[in-house]
């Protein structure tokens, strides 16, 4: 079985991480999507709200396990889950210069190796903080978040912005 580990904070989701994931389930056999914390981080969303809207946003698309990464290194959580990769969403070439370090890294900790996927044109902009800054100021972010999670934004931004 080709296992692959998709990490991110998720604070939210929005349509390009669902994008990416389900192309990396078009390649793999299995997904697992490693909802993670970073303490240095001020996160909208506690860790089980993030959990259970990547839950509901990826349950149509077989072969995704979603759970949180926990603590520690993400080459560790992916050599004790037998994964084969990381995948990594690229939006520009920021990204690669901040995600090519880690990918190295990784590969020499455990062997993981990380798979780049391209960002479509129409998600390159697109940040969990955007897309929170957008709509506490009043803005339309429903093209860009599946509805599950507006519902969540508008329940948590009452009183916030314009």
């Amino acid at each position: 079985m080709r296992r692959a580990v998709c990490p991110g904070s998720f604070d939210p989701i929005h349509n390009g991480h669902l994008e990416v994931i389900a192309r990396a389930a078009n390649q793999f056999d299995e997904v697992i999507v490693a909802v993670s914390t970073n303490y240095a981080k001020k996160y909208r969303f506690r860790l089980e709200e993030r959990i259970e809207m990547v839950r509901r946003t990826l349950s149509a698309i077989s072969g995704i396990l979603v759970e949180p990464m926990g603590e520690g290194l993400l080459a560790d959580y992916c050599h004790e889950r037998g994964a084969s990769a990381i995948v990594k969403g690229l939006r520009s070439s920021s990204d690669f210069d901040y995600e090519l370090p880690m990918a190295i890294m990784n590969r020499q900790l455990t062997g993981v190796e990380t798979v780049f996927l391209a960002a479509e044109s129409h998600y390159v902009h697109l940040s969990s903080t955007l897309i929170k800054e957008v709509h506490d100021l009043g803005g339309d972010v429903s093209e860009f978040v599946p509805r599950s999670v507006l519902a969540r934004l508008d329940a948590t931004s009452s009183g916030r912005g314009a």
